[in-house]
């Protein structure tokens, strides 16, 4: 009988706390029960049940793209299903989806001990990655379920969307109550945000054994900028597409809600703090000013692929419609210089499918009638090694970005890192291959990508989720193997 399920020979394995500068170390890697058991050298082939021949290529760390949405505009069992493969496309081998009450996903309100088991339950048997769920607290009642969603759950992350009180997903609107499904005496405001705070600090105090990976996220744009500047572009008249969804969702939009948010963590007392998607100079500068300014609240800041790839004049058509809008050039440069000075922790791809129908509507021309958000968890690796090397970006850093920083603050313990012990979550990229994105080439039921013609230099060709070996070829392999991750302990 063999004693070794799976031998990945011939990597040059990429690992996030090897020293910076230093070149990949060309191993083995010997696989059991879905974990790593063994890195060495030229491991003996002759008692292992399955042998793959890595061919030299780099081996990072299973990506864990800790921004994805499955199931807000798809049923959420099909859209499991087809955005994990696509994920699996790009070297991610755990997905952390966002998820809420309200209209979109499950399109139904309620306390969550009734609504998430049902997240549970359609989700399950139907992904190709492992995956978690991070939480938002829409009404006063899913404050109260935090403790319980900790521990019966495993949930360890929550959400606030700040711009959701007095402005809609995709632009303005006047029925948030309706929209969110929120009782009419309660308000989805600054100080529901408060209380959320306080709410999870209860619950890290209470539940000390979870509290270094509880956390909260927050997606930093301020309702009454938007409304006002959407109004002004609207009435000028004089941009069109992406660039004045930019205009109509201004930077210092962001800042703002930045500094609100942060300023709120201080006076709460909640020092896990999560900065999603920062798509800005003004959004980062703001993000580095409240972490000097408070320097008890542990801030994590994240960026988006999309936002380091595309700007509003290169992402292919309205497709490119997202929240925070993609900016200028001189933003995408300005994200760069973060990321290579270490000021962001992790980059993912904020992936939500829309579908062409869906996305467009009636007038495929007006920017503000498109519905926000897209798929791209297929490119965030590869678009992540292939510029970054172009711009001096160390491998091992990728691989924090991309896996070791998210796993340590979300509380996956077994994930991050190619090391006996952890999960056998391995992708295997090319980085000297020229190939071009096409969205006929995905995965994704998403029929257009404003990554569209990009050209791209760095490729995955192997996606191993604990040991199982998902995507080679080109094509996803075999049945879903993905699990449900209780995190936190």
């Amino acid at each position: 009988m063999a004693t070794t399920e799976l031998l990945l020979k011939n990597v040059r394995v990429v690992r996030p706390d090897a020293p910076e500068g230093a070149e990949p170390e060309r191993l083995d890697i010997a696989v059991n029960d879905g974990t790593i058991v063994r890195l060495a050298p030229d491991l003996p082939d002759d008692d292992a049940a399955k042998v793959v021949d890595g061919g030299g290529k780099l081996a990072f760390p299973g990506v864990v793209d800790a921004h994805q949405h499955w199931g807000i505009y798809n049923e959420l069992a099909t859209d499991t299903r087809s955005e994990s493969r696509a994920s699996a496309q790009g070297g991610v081998t755990t997905s952390l989806t966002y998820m809420r009450t309200g209209q979109y996903y499950l399109n139904k309100g309620g306390p969550y001990r009734e609504f998430f088991p049902e997240v549970l339950s359609a989700a399950n048997g139907n992904a190709y990655v492992d995956y978690a769920f991070h939480l938002a607290p829409m009404m006063a009642e899913h404050i109260d379920e935090i403790p319980y969603l900790v521990e019966e759950h495993g949930v360890t992350s929550f959400k606030i969307f700040m711009f959701y009180g007095s402005h809609g997903l995709h632009g303005r609107s006047t029925s948030q109550s309706e929209f969110l499904m929120t009782p009419p005496d309660e308000r989805y405001d600054i100080a529901h945000f408060e209380f959320v705070m306080r709410g999870i600090q209860k619950a890290r105090e209470q539940l000390s054994d979870y509290a270094d990976h509880i956390s909260l996220s927050l997606h930093c744009e301020t309702a009454e900028i938007m409304t006002a500047y959407t109004k002004m572009v609207e009435k000028e008249g004089k941009l069109t597409g992406l660039r004045a969804y930019s205009a109509s969702r201004p930077p210092h939009s962001e800042g703002l809600a930045v500094t609100i948010a942060s300023y709120l963590a201080h006076e709460t007392g909640l020092p896990n703090i999560n900065l999603l998607h920062l798509s800005s100079e003004k959004a980062l500068s703001a993000a580095l000013t409240m972490a000097s300014a408070f320097p008890h609240i542990d801030f994590r800041r994240e960026v988006t692929i999309g936002h380091l790839l595309a700007d509003v004049d290169t992402a292919h058509g309205l497709g490119g419609k997202v929240n925070p809008p993609l900016r200028d050039r001189e933003d995408v440069e300005a994200l760069w210089r973060h990321v290579l000075a270490g000021e962001v922790d992790w980059v993912v791809s904020d992936h939500a499918c829309c579908r062409d129908e869906m996305k467009f509507g009636a007038d495929r021309d007006d920017i503000f009638l498109a519905k926000s958000g897209f798929g791209g968890a297929e490119y965030l690796l590869p678009g992540l090694v292939g510029e970054g090397i172009k711009r001096g970006l160390p491998l091992q850093r990728v691989a924090q970005l991309t896996s070791w920083n998210p796993a340590r603050r979300y509380g996956l313990l077994t994930k991050g890192t190619i090391a006996e012990g952890y999960d056998a979550d391995i992708a295997l990229i090319d980085p000297d291959v020229s190939w071009t994105v096409r969205a006929a080439d995905s995965e994704s039921t998403q029929e257009y990508t404003p990554f569209e013609g990009f050209p791209m230099t760095a490729r995955v060709t192997d996606t191993f989720v604990r040991g199982n070996h998902v995507y080679s070829g080109g094509k996803v392999l075999g049945d879903p193997v993905g699990k449900y991750l209780r995190r936190g302990r």
